[in-house]
Formats: C-alpha cells, structure tokens, sequence
C-alpha cells in the first residue's frame, strides 16, 4: 500500500510540475530567450583523499579535487600540481586552467603534495600516488585509464617533468593501488624547473650566491633543515643527491610529449631551467615543445590570457585526444541541478 502511494505521489508531482510550465504568450511584457546548448555540465568533487601518509603518531590524509564533466564518454585525465615554492602546495587555484580544460571534456583532477621540510622523493611519490588513484578508480570518474597527463606551474611543473621523466621507475611508487601504472602520457611544465643544481642560472651573481645557501628551499629538499649535529647543507655540496632529484637527470628517452612554456621575463626561475630540459629531451630525440612567453614574469597576469591556456588544452588534445564512446557506461539520470 506503502509502494502504490509513494507511485501515486510522484505521478501526481509530475503533474503538478507540468502544469507550471509558462505559456509564453501568456506573459505580455517579458523578454523571451531561447537558450544556444553549447556547454556541458561540470561536477565538481573536493576534499578527496587520494593518499595516506602513515607517520609514528599519526596520519596524514592528502586531497585532490576532481571535476567532472557530466557525461557518459570515456574521458582523458589532467593532474594539476600547483607551484609554491616547495613550501606551499595550495591546490585548488588555477581555476581558469582547470575549467578550461575540464570544459573541453577532460576531467581534471588538481593534488596537494608534501613540501620541505619533507625531503624528497616525498612529492614524487605523492604524485605518482596521485596517478594511481585516478586509475583506480577510472570507472568511478568516468577517466580513460590508457591517457592521462599531468600539468603544473613552477614547483608544480618541477613535479610534472618529474613525473614524466620517471615513467617506468617503480621505485618512487609507494602506498596504495600499487597494481596501477604511475606512468603518464603527456606533460605541461609552466616556468618550472629542470635541474636543482642551478636554480640561479641565467641571474646575477647575488643570486646565484643565494642558491649555495644550505637554507635555500632546494637544498632543503635535497638535504633537509640542520638539526642536532647536522649543520644543512648547500645543493653544490651534494650534485648527485641533487642531480637524482632533477627531471634532466631521469631523462632517458621513454619520456612522454612534453610542452615547456617559459616568461622571458620571469625573476624567480630561469628560462634557463626550461631550455636545459628542451636541450635534454631533444637529444633523445623525444617529443617536445618549448614556448618563450614575450615579456611574462613569473606566474603573472599573462598565464591567465585566453591564447595561453589555449596552447594548453590544445597540446593535451593533441597528445591525449578527445573523450570516446564508453561502451561500459551506464546512462546516467543527471541531478537536479
């Protein structure tokens, strides 16, 4: 009886629904739009744990926030890294990108990681970590598991060229879904940095002389804080720790398609970093990119320019394609809103 009132119910609601649609020419006055459908539908999901880093006294939950297009294609992947300076991992920012590329059918998922005073391989860990959870839960998001990419600025792209210079190496996979792949196909490094060895390349020599401090965030990184009788470290006192931790040190021609873009006028990382990387992947006769952006500093206003985040969701059309039929999906009924 439960059941026939419960059916009876919803017929009735239907109606009543029906009933309130507005007959236009009852509405002397009112402008009249028809709506142009372009645009999808984009979920959006935060607060993910995608990752537990178990300590001695506790534990520490790393997050990603995912968007989602609301279809039922089998999409492509993007994994964004934000910069901070090996200090700072705040993820949720970069919104112009991250939609940009989530309208264009991707879904994009964005992933804090561990900063100084963790050493590394710390953050490489994370986000391979990171790539193997979106793998394994593929089906859950709608992703493609054969194409994903991954995308990031300053530190961040550091962490991307990382990621794709280390494709195969499975001793930086730890954690959990270790069945899956870490391994990515395409890479976007915005002003990031190839070679911690010479972060100060390129400037004056007061800043070159910064880069040898022990106190400098990459030697913090590499070597970690002074404590107890260790008195720190400088990066130029351990070149093959620093060279391990490098992207141009892992490049050995099984890297995927990379785009490099660069600010001719950025003060706080190089272009140096991104032509030593662009030099190194040639060599190996791999698939890459390098964009000089005219006049842009680092992370500036000119990163957030509609031709520049284009070249972006571009490069990863062309490399990772477009979402496909998903033959397993199950048609969804969409939500309310």
């Amino acid at each position: 009886m439960k059941k026939i009132c419960l059916i009876i119910g919803g017929l009735l609601m239907a109606s009543v629904l029906e009933a309130q649609a507005v007959d236009l020419s009852s509405a002397p006055g009112a402008e009249i739009m028809k709506p142009n459908i372009e645009n999808g539908q984009i979920d959006s999901m935060s607060g993910i744990v995608y990752a537990q880093i178990k300590g001695l006294r506790a534990n520490r939950a790393m997050r990603m926030s995912v968007m989602i297009p609301r279809n039922n294609l089998l999409k492509p992947a993007i994994v964004y890294f934000p910069g901070g300076g090996f200090t700072s991992a705040d993820y949720e920012k970069f919104t112009e990108m991250r939609t940009a590329l989530a309208k264009a059918g991707y879904v994009v998922a964005a992933a804090e990681y561990r900063v100084v005073p963790n050493k590394f391989p710390a953050l490489l860990e994370d986000a391979k970590a990171a790539v193997r959870f979106l793998r394994a839960h593929a089906s859950e998001y709608g992703i493609d598991p054969d194409r994903i990419g991954v995308l990031g600025d300053s530190a961040g792209g550091y962490l991307s060229q990382m990621a794709g210079a280390t494709n195969g190496e499975k001793e930086f996979d730890k954690g959990d879904y270790l069945d899956q792949s870490s391994d990515v196909q395409a890479v976007v490094s915005l002003y990031g940095i190839s070679d911690l060895r010479n972060i100060g390349a390129g400037f004056s020599p007061e800043i070159e002389k910064v880069h040898e401090s022990p106190a400098v965030t990459e030697a913090l990184l590499v070597n970690g804080p002074a404590f107890g009788k260790f008195p720190g470290a400088s990066i130029l006192q351990t070149p093959e720790k620093a060279l391990e931790a490098s992207p141009i040190g892992h490049v050995n021609g099984n890297e995927p398609p990379y785009l490099l873009m660069h600010g001719s006028e950025d003060p706080l990382v190089s272009p140096v970093q991104s032509v030593q990387m662009f030099n190194a992947l040639k060599n190996k006769k791999e698939d890459v990119r390098y964009i000089i952006l005219e006049g842009a500093k680092h992370g500036d206003v000119s990163w957030y320019q509609p031709n520049v985040i284009n070249t972006v969701v571009d490069f990863f059309k062309t490399k990772l394609g477009a979402p496909k039929e998903n033959p397993a999906a199950v048609k969804s009924t969409g939500g309310n809103l």
